[in-house]
């Protein structure tokens, strides 16, 4: 495969500056002899006068490889969740089918052939919203996987806290789950072999980080260090349970100082682990956010991140945002720092060179270069990854395989309306009316909804078979469907809550049962994009003073993602999880000779 544009400027700006090293060298030698005793005789290496023997040249090159956003997906994503987008020479785009830790696993032990100094780091969520296979089992499998892996060091992210501390802490060190016991007869849960970072997560009562703030990578007398953070807003996109008990602190006020820490213990060279991150220009994993003309490249919280954190880190791994960009923003004194992110779900690797200064103990940030490369599955499987994916399709086939519904085609799940998220909507609707005939409505919130219901998912349990393990794909969460009384002045500010506050800059649509319909005018600011006059209940406009039944999921119920008014509703009532809803749901209205159809996706009118 040919190099890309980007590729090819990289090796330029490599070449460039090794040569500038070479030329200053050259400066301060007086002899043609000394110049070359100062060049190394391997790369890595240099003569050291005797025969036989060698010293450390004075750069050493360390192979970082990171990836972010796995998610437990452990087998290959279906749909555009396993696919993603390359740019070609000639401006066109192609899309490449990727992912799996089968192939993950091969393309990172071929990456590192060659690499003497070699780590391997990742950005958060590793686990949590996990399909059935590793769900199904408190993200234990892809713990395991994580260990053949190799990996060395990863940040928590904001899905390390779905389950709470105590059990992130139990993934770090081992032990069966406290209710489900152990998985496999005579088989104890191990943990991870790598650490996980939490900078800025503190024990509310102590003070003090729940896990390792940060990390030291050492080999024949390189040091690198890791600090590990998530999203300071963490408590804002996780259940109030999952969070109980933690503050979480300003991303760049921790990293800066534990940069500081790692100064004084002699290590210079530091790489931030941040799952938080931006939007590049383009989707295309290869798009060159650094080219002439690319402007700003890439948008979003980790621009301003990276902008204030200290000089002293000399690259950030990023993730949450589930974007492909290897970007370079400018540090505090304006100098460029490599900024990555290798998309999600195992589809991508990063591969940066950091260029180690043996002198000085840190990193040449002038000879930094980093790109993404897509985990194809034109290699061959990684055996143990096979044996392991086999081991726990096994436990988890009797309860994945079973038949809890039927549809018509795809029911996709992305869009302003989705046709996935109206059919959720109406299935927690349908079920609130059992638990009480007075329920009005339900809202559904977008990030809750993990994939698309395929027709012909995988091919193994035939067309428009909806199995427990593609409902679990689609709500992995175990939320509760909650019901809660709200007045119509409070549904209507709950609708403006979706497009202003903290969700002004990037709105988070909630998807809406039928009989709710409203306009939403894109072309106006904030609030104001709700269209007021326009809400109405089955034809009617909702009265501000009446009072409604509302069903939303355990996570809305508690304010979660930005709608604090979801987290004032009265006459609380909780029922069971949302997945069991939804197959209630599907049971219920469908049949292999009556599918569900994908719904219409017409409640909310949008004006551009």
């Amino acid at each position: 495969m040919s190099a890309t544009p980007q590729q090819d400027r990289r090796i330029r700006l490599r070449l460039g500056s090794r040569r500038t090293r070479l030329v200053a060298a050259a400066a301060g030698l007086a002899t043609v002899g000394a110049l070359v005793a100062a060049l190394p005789a391997t790369a890595g290496e240099a003569k050291s006068g005797k025969p036989g023997s060698h010293k450390p040249s004075r750069y050493q090159d360390v192979q970082l490889l990171s990836f972010n956003d796995l998610h437990g997906n452990l087998e290959p994503p279906a749909g555009s969740s396993g696919r993603v987008t390359e740019l070609q020479k000639d401006g066109t785009t192609k899309t490449i089918d990727a992912g799996g830790v089968e192939y993950l696993a091969t393309h990172l032990r071929e990456a590192r052939k060659g690499s003497k100094y070699s780590i391997t780091a990742a950005g958060g969520d590793m686990v949590g919203a996990s399909p059935l296979i590793s769900g199904l089992f408190h993200d234990e499998p892809t713990i395991e996987a994580l260990n053949k892996l190799d990996l060395d060091v990863t940040s928590v992210g904001n899905h390390e806290f779905d389950e709470g501390a105590r059990e992130l802490a139990r993934l770090q060190n081992g032990g069966c789950h406290p209710t489900d016991g152990c998985y496999v007869k005579g088989e104890k849960f191990e943990g991870a072999d790598f650490p996980y970072l939490a900078a800025n997560v503190l024990d509310e009562k102590t003070g003090k980080p729940i896990l390792k703030p940060y990390w030291v990578w050492k080999k024949n007398g390189v040091k690198v260090g890791f600090i590990g953070v998530t999203l300071e807003d963490t408590p804002g996109v996780v259940s109030a349970e999952g969070v109980k008990g933690l503050k979480f602190k300003d991303e760049v006020e921790t990293i800066n100082k534990y940069a500081k820490a790692l100064e004084k213990q002699g290590v210079k060279s530091v790489v931030a682990l941040i799952h938080e991150g931006g939007q590049p220009a383009s989707t295309a994993y290869n798009y060159d956010c650094d080219a002439p003309g690319a402007g700003d490249g890439i948008s979003g919280p980790v621009v301003d991140i990276a902008k204030n954190i200290t000089p002293k880190v000399d690259a950030l791994v990023t993730g949450h945002t589930h974007a492909a960009y290897a970007c370079t923003i400018n540090d505090p004194s304006g100098k460029p720092r490599m900024v990555t992110s290798a998309a999600s779900f195992g589809r991508l690797y990063t591969d940066t060179t950091l260029t180690y200064d043996r002198w000085t103990g840190d990193i040449a940030r002038t000879a930094v270069d980093s790109a993404n490369h897509v985990v194809t599955r034109d290699v061959a499987k990684a055996p143990d990854m096979t044996e392991l994916i086999g081991k726990w399709n096994t436990l988890a086939a009797p309860i994945g395989n079973r038949a809890i519904g039927y549809i018509s085609a795809d029911i996709p799940s992305t869009g302003t309306e989705s046709p996935l998220g109206d059919l959720i909507a109406d299935a927690q609707l349908a079920y609130g009316k059992e638990l009480d005939p007075g329920t009005d409505l339900a809202l559904m919130n977008p990030g809750g909804i993990r994939t698309a219901l395929t027709y012909a998912a995988k091919g193994s349990e035939g067309d428009g078979v909806v199995t427990y393990a593609e409902g679990f794909a689609v709500q992995p969460f175990a939320n509760t469907v909650n019901l809660q009384d709200f007045t119509g002045a409070q549904l209507i500010k709950v609708l403006q809550e979706q497009v202003s506050g903290t969700n002004a800059a990037s709105p988070k649509i909630l998807q809406v049962s039928s009989g709710l319909t409203y306009t939403l005018d894109l072309t106006k600011a904030g609030a104001d994009r709700v269209v007021t006059d326009s809400v109405k209940l089955g034809g009617t406009a909702i009265d501000p003073a009446a009072t409604y039944r509302v069903a939303t999921n355990s996570f809305l119920a508690g304010g979660g993602d930005g709608f604090a008014t979801l987290g004032q509703g009265t006459n609380d009532l909780v029922g069971d999880d949302d997945l069991a809803a939804l197959e209630k749901y599907l049971t219920a209205n469908s049949s292999a000779t009556n599918p569900i159809t994908p719904p219409a996706a017409n409640r909310i009118t949008v004006v551009r």
